[in-house]
């Protein structure tokens, strides 16, 4: 359900115009403009809680959410270190930071990063609080 709340949040912020500051936030006031999804677009269903490995296919990470600034995709927060949710770390990675792609065979995304599971635990931490908290 999370996944589809965060889905259709996405896709209205990215298509939809600016919207206001918080506080003064008002609907649009002009109509929706349609558009048409490319065939090799990436869905944000498909990316939320896709592991994340490095290039020797060691899992280093999972996808934890997107952020969206300004309409556009400008971070992978990335849940790092921890075991069965115990002690996790994130950490935000620029979207360029990380090479997605559907493995055909598999019939699954697939995420890489150039960055061993060390470097992303001594990373800056990102914490869920205030106007972030979950």
């Amino acid at each position: 359900m999370r996944r589809l709340v965060l889905a259709s949040l996405a896709a209205a912020m990215l298509a939809g115009p600016a919207l206001a500051a918080e506080h003064n936030a008002t609907p649009p006031t002009v109509a929706p403009k349609f558009v048409n999804v490319p065939q090799d677009a990436v869905l944000s269903y498909n990316i939320i809680g896709l592991n994340v490995t490095d290039a020797q296919n060691n899992t280093v990470g999972e996808i934890k959410d997107l952020v969206i600034e300004n309409q556009k995709l400008s971070g992978y927060i990335l849940s790092v270190g921890g075991f069965l949710g115990m002690g996790e770390h994130y950490v935000v990675v620029s979207p360029d930071s990380v090479a997605l792609g559907y493995d055909a065979d598999a019939k699954k995304w697939k995420a890489i990063i150039g960055a061993s599971k060390d470097q992303l635990k001594s990373a800056p931490e990102f914490k869920y609080d205030g106007k972030f908290k979950r």
